[in-house]
C-alpha cells in the first residue's frame, strides 16, 4: 500500500503544481450597441502541441471566464450566431488578463463566399458542435478514441459516454438512431475516421412540438459523418487466435446513404467476451431510466429467467455466437422505416463455491455449497419501426418488437451442513416469446394545445420446465415423495400474458410560464399461470404432488382506469409541476373452483420542482406516492416448488403495495474550473408491502405472502465530483446505503438493518507524448444486523490502466486490480488479482493492424464476494477463465 499512496501522492502533486501555472482570463463580450451576447462561443487554440484546446460560453449576461495556461501563446476566436467571428493572438503572462470583445453584426451572413471559417466547437443553448478533426491525431481506431479528445466529453470503459457530466442517453448517426440508441454500440464500433463532426443535443425529446411541454432529461449525441462517407462502405474485421483452440472473430460492417443505412455487427469467440448484457437489455426495454418510473417492470424483467442469464458475467468456460443487423431506409422526405435483428447463441460453464449462513438460530448454521452449471442460451429479437413525419404539427410512430429464447442448461449442486449431505443434479428447458405492439401519435391541435396518444400491446408465452435428481430425498414432509432408488421430480409450468395500455393526454400552453396537462389512460392484463409438480418413478408411473396442495391452474384480470391533472408553472429561474392520479382498479382471480373478486379507488399524488440557476447548475426534486399490484404467480395460493430446498405458496387476498419515493439531485458543471459535481439522495418508505413469511428447517424453507402495515424505510445517498487540473483529472465517488427490513421467520418478526458504505478515489492522466495511467482506490464497508447476529464485511479494490501511444504505430493498453476481502465475522480474509494487458501496431497508412492481447494474467482462479437476505448471509468465489494469450489481425475497409 506504500507504493499506492507514494503514486497517488506523486500525481496529486503534479497535478496541483500544474494548476498553479494557470491564469483567469475573463471579460465581456457585446455587440456594437454594448448589448450583451448569451452563449457566445470562445476558443484558445494553444500554438504548443502540448496544450489543450480550451474553451467558454458566456452566461447571460455576457461574461464568461477561460482558465489558459502562464507564458503561453493561444490563437483567440471568439464566434456568435449572425455576427462576424473576431480572432487574435493571445499570448499570457504571470498575471489574469481581463479581454473585452465586441462583435460586428454580418449583414452578409447568408452570402456563401463569407462564410469561411469553421470554429472547432460551436455552443448554443441545448446544442454542442465538436469539429471533431480540430482535435484527433489520426491515431484513433474508434469513435470512442475520438470522443475522449473532445473538451468536456468522458468515455468509461464500457462505452458509456458523459457530456459536461451527464450521461449520453441517445446516439443519432445523421440524425436517425444507430441501432437500439444505446452508446456503447456506436462507440466501439464505429471507425474514428468516418466522422466530421458530434453534436450534444440537451433535453433531447424524439418529437420535436413536445420539446419543452415533456420533461426531458435526455442528452443525444449524433454523428454527422465525412462527405466521403456518406455514401460508403466501411468498417473493420477482427481476427484473432491463441493456444488452446481460443479464437475471436469480429466484423464491423457499415453503409450509409442518404436514404438507405445498413450496419452489421458480429462476434465469435470462446474467451468469455458477452456481446449483449443485462445494461443492452434494459436500452431494448425501454432505458433504465424510464423504467424506473415503472418499479414493478424493473424488477420483473430483473427477476426473469433471460436477465438471470444475462448477468452472469464469470465462467470457467463460454462459446459466444452473436450477430446485429440494422437497416434504415427513407421511402418519401417524410416517412422512415427501420428495423434490427439480433440473434445470440452462448454456451457456457460456470462454477462456484458458497458458504451460506443461517440466521435462524442462536447458534452458527453453516452450510457449503457447490454449484456447477453449463447453460445453453439462444435468443433473437427483433424490431421494426414505421416513422411518419409530414409536418411539424404531425407525428406518427408504429413500433412492433418480438423475443424469442430457448435457454436449457445442466447443473450439479453439492450441499454439505449440519443435517444433510447431498447432491443433486437440475435440468432446465425454457422456452418463451415475447410479442410487442406499440403506436404513438402526436398533433399539435392549435397554438395552444398540443394532442398525444400511446397504445400499448403485448404478449408474454414463457413455458419452462424444470428436473430435479437425487438419491436422498429431499423437502421431507413439504413434498409427497414415495421411495424410489433415484429420486426424479418434474416441474412443469406454462404462463400467458396478454397487456393493454392505452393513454391520451392534452398539453395546454396558457402562457410561456403556466401549462395545465389532462390524461386519460387505461392499463388492461389478462393473465394465465398453470403449473404441475410431480415425481418421476423407475417404473415409467408418476406420483403427482396435486394430493398434497401442488399444482396451480389460475386465471387473472386485472384493469386500472386513470384520470391525471397536472399544472406546471414556473416562477423565475424555478419551475412546479404538482400532479395528481385518481386510479380506479378492479381485478379477478380464479383458481380451480376459487374465485375472488375486488375494486379499489386510490388517489396518487405526485410533485416535481426543477430549480436551474443556469445550463450548468440544477436542482430537480421528485416526490410520489406508488401502488404496486401483485403478479399472477404471487396470487396462486397451491404450493409449487420454487428449488430443491424451497417450496412456496401465493396468497390470492393480496391486495396492493403503497410507498413513498423522494429525490432530490443536484447538477453542477464549470467549464472554467474543470469541475463536474453530481450529488443524489433518495428516500423509500413503504406503508403496505407483500411480506414473505418464511419456515425454515436446517436449509429447507416454505414461504408464502401476506400484507404488512409495518414502515420499512430505504435510503440512498451518492455523489461524485471530479475536477481536471491542467493534464489530470481527479475524480471521488461515494456511495451510503441504509436498508431497515422486517424478516419474518419461524412466526417471530424482528427488524433487520443493512448498511454499506463504498468509496473510490482515483486520478486519470491525459498527456498527448507520454504514458496516460489512472490509478484508483476503493474501500467497501458493509455490514448487516440481524436479531441473533451482527455481520461485518470489508472490500478492498485497487486498480490501475494504462495506455501509451507510442513509435506513431504502437498502441499499449493494460489494467490491473487487487482485490482484499475481509469477513470481520468469521476472519476469513482472501486476496485476488487480475491483470490484462494489449499491444496493437498499424502503419498509419496501411490497413492492416496487429496486436497481441493477454486476459487474466495471473491466472487467477475466482473472484470472491458477499451477499444477504432476511436470514441468509452468503460468502461466494466464483471461478473465471484462466490465462489467454491472444494474437489478432485487424483490417479496415
Amino acid at each position: 500500500m506504500y507504493r499506492v499512496v507514494k503514486i497517488s501522492m506523486l500525481l496529486l502533486s503534479a497535478g496541483f503544481s500544474s494548476y498553479a501555472q494557470q491564469i483567469k482570463v475573463s471579460g465581456k463580450v457585446t455587440d456594437t450597441l454594448q448589448n450583451p451576447l448569451a452563449y457566445a462561443n470562445i476558443l484558445a487554440i494553444p500554438k504548443n502541441d502540448n496544450e489543450d484546446v480550451k474553451f467558454a460560453i458566456t452566461e447571460e449576461n455576457g461574461s464568461y471566464k477561460l482558465g489558459l495556461s502562464k507564458n503561453q501563446t493561444y490563437n483567440l476566436t471568439v464566434s456568435f450566431l449572425g455576427f462576424t467571428p473576431h480572432t487574435q493572438v493571445l499570448t499570457t503572462t504571470e498575471e489574469d488578463l481581463i479581454q473585452n470583445f465586441t462583435l460586428q453584426e454580418n449583414l452578409n451572413q447568408l452570402d456563401e463566399v463569407t462564410i469561411n471559417y469553421t470554429p472547432p466547437i460551436v455552443v448554443k443553448k441545448d446544442t454542442i458542435t465538436y469539429d471533431v478533426s480540430k482535435f484527433v491525431t489520426g491515431e484513433e481506431r474508434k469513435l470512442r478514441d475520438a470522443l475522449k479528445k473532445l473538451p468536456g466529453v468522458e468515455v468509461d470503459r464500457a462505452g458509456n459516454v458523459t457530456v459536461q457530466g451527464k450521461k449520453v442517453t441517445k446516439v443519432l448517426v445523421e440524425n436517425k438512431t444507430f441501432f437500439t440508441g444505446d452508446s456503447k454500440l456506436a462507440v466501439n464500433n464505429i471507425p474514428a475516421d468516418a466522422v466530421d463532426k458530434v453534436e450534444i443535443l440537451d433535453n433531447y425529446n424524439e418529437v420535436a412540438m413536445l420539446k419543452g411541454l415533456q420533461d426531458s432529461e435526455d442528452m443525444a449525441m449524433n454523428i454527422k459523418l465525412k462527405e466521403d462517407k456518406k455514401k460508403f462502405t466501411f468498417g473493420d474485421v477482427e481476427v484473432g487466435a491463441a493456444i488452446k483452440e481460443r479464437y475471436l472473430i469480429h466484423p464491423n460492417l457499415f453503409y450509409y446513404s442518404p436514404k438507405t443505412n445498413v450496419n452489421f455487427i458480429g462476434d465469435l469467440n470462446n474467451q468469455g467476451i458477452k456481446s449483449f448484457s443485462f445494461s443492452d437489455y434494459l436500452e431494448f426495454e425501454g432505458g433504465f431510466g424510464k423504467l424506473l418510473n415503472d418499479a414493478g417492470s424493473y424488477f420483473d424483467l430483473f427477476n426473469s429467467d433471460f436477465a438471470q442469464y444475462l448477468n452472469n458475467q464469470d465462467y470457467t468456460a463460454n462459446i459466444n455466437q452473436f450477430g446485429a443487423l440494422n437497416i434504415r431506409q427513407s421511402i418519401t422526405n417524410v416517412t422512415d422505416i427501420s428495423g434490427y435483428i439480433i440473434s445470440s447463441n452462448s454456451k457456457t460453464d460456470t462454477e462456484s463455491a458458497t458458504v451460506n449462513e443461517y440466521l435462524n438460530t442462536n447458534d452458527p448454521y453453516f452450510e457449503t455449497r457447490n454449484t456447477a452449471n453449463n447453460f445453453n442460451n439462444f435468443f433473437t429479437i427483433g424490431k421494426v419501426t414505421l416513422d411518419y413525419d409530414p409536418s411539424f404539427e404531425n407525428d406518427f410512430a408504429y413500433n412492433s418488437f418480438i423475443k424469442v429464447t430457448n435457454n436449457d442448461s445442466q447443473g450439479l449442486i453439492s450441499t454439505i451442513n449440519p443435517i444433510l449431505d447431498n447432491t443433486i443434479a437440475t435440468l432446465t428447458d425454457i422456452k418463451a416469446v415475447n410479442l410487442k405492439q406499440n403506436v404513438t401519435y402526436s398533433r399539435k391541435l392549435s397554438k395552444d394545445h398540443t394532442l398525444t396518444l400511446e397504445a400499448t400491446y403485448n404478449f408474454q408465452n414463457d413455458k419452462p420446465l424444470t428436473e430435479w435428481l437425487t438419491n436422498q430425498k429431499i423437502l421431507q414432509g413439504l413434498i409427497p415423495l414415495e421411495d424410489d432408488d433415484l429420486y426424479t421430480i418434474l416441474q412443469t409450468k406454462r404462463s400467458r400474458a396478454h397487456t393493454v395500455n392505452a393513454i391520451t393526454k392534452d398539453y395546454w400552453v396558457l402562457n410561456n410560464f403556466n401549462h395545465i396537462y389532462t390524461s386519460v389512460g387505461v392499463n388492461a392484463a389478462f393473465n394465465n399461470f398453470y403449473n404441475t409438480d410431480e415425481q418421476l418413478l423407475s417404473d415409467g408411473t408418476s406420483n403427482n404432488f396435486n394430493s398434497a396442495g401442488f399444482g396451480n391452474d389460475v386465471a387473472y384480470q386485472f384493469v386500472n382506469t386513470f384520470v391525471g391533472l397536472e399544472y406546471k408553472f414556473q416562477i423565475g429561474i424555478a419551475t412546479f409541476k404538482p400532479m395528481l392520479y385518481t386510479h380506479f382498479y378492479s381485478w379477478n382471480t380464479k383458481q380451480f373452483d376459487e374465485r375472488f373478486s375486488n375494486t379499489k379507488a386510490l388517489l396518487l399524488p405526485q410533485f416535481t420542482t426543477k430549480i436551474e440557476f443556469n445550463t450548468s447548475k440544477k436542482i430537480n426534486f421528485k416526490y410520489s406516492l406508488n401502488a404496486r399490484f401483485p403478479g399472477i404467480d404471487q396470487l396462486a395460493n397451491n404450493f409449487i416448488l420454487s428449488n430443491f430446498n424451497s417450496v412456496y405458496r401465493g396468497n390470492t387476498t393480496l391486495e396492493n403495495q403503497l410507498y413513498h419515493t423522494v429525490n432530490l439531485s443536484y447538477y453542477k458543471f464549470s467549464l472554467f474550473k474543470n469541475l463536474n459535481l453530481n450529488l443524489n439522495t433518495s428516500f423509500n418508505k413503504k406503508v403496505a408491502q407483500f411480506k414473505s413469511v418464511t419456515q425454515l428447517r436446517g436449509i429447507e424453507q416454505f414461504n408464502t405472502l401476506i400484507m404488512f402495515d409495518q414502515p420499512e424505510h430505504n435510503w440512498n445517498i451518492s455523489g461524485q465530483i471530479s475536477k481536471k487540473i491542467n493534464k489530470i483529472r481527479y475524480k471521488f465517488r461515494g456511495n451510503f446505503r441504509y436498508n431497515d427490513f422486517y424478516q419474518i421467520l419461524n412466526d417471530d418478526t424482528n427488524l433487520n438493518i443493512s448498511k454499506s458504505i463504498l468509496s473510490t478515489i482515483s486520478a486519470e492522466t491525459f498527456f498527448k507524448n507520454y504514458p496516460n495511467i489512472e490509478i484508483g482506490y476503493t474501500k467497501d464497508f458493509n455490514n448487516y444486523r440481524s436479531f441473533s447476529s451482527t455481520n461485518d464485511f470489508e472490500n478492498d479494490n485497487f486498480f490501475v490502466n494504462v495506455q501509451y501511444d507510442f513509435l506513431n504505430d504502437f498502441i499499449f493498453k493494460a489494467d490491473y486490480a487487487f482485490d482484499s476481502y475481509h469477513n470481520k465475522s468469521n476472519n476469513a480474509k482472501n486476496t485476488f488479482d487480475t491483470a490484462n494487458a494489449s499491444l496493437f501496431y498499424q502503419l498509419e497508412d496501411s490497413p492492416w493492424g496487429f496486436e497481441i492481447n493477454g486476459t487474466n494474467l495471473f491466472n487467477t482462479t475466482f473472484k470472491q464476494q458477499n451477499s444477504f437476505n432476511n436470514f441468509l448471509i452468503s460468502d461466494s468465489k466464483t471461478f473465471i477463465l484462466p490465462r489467454i494469450i491472444m494474437f489478432k489481425v485487424a483490417y479496415k475497409l
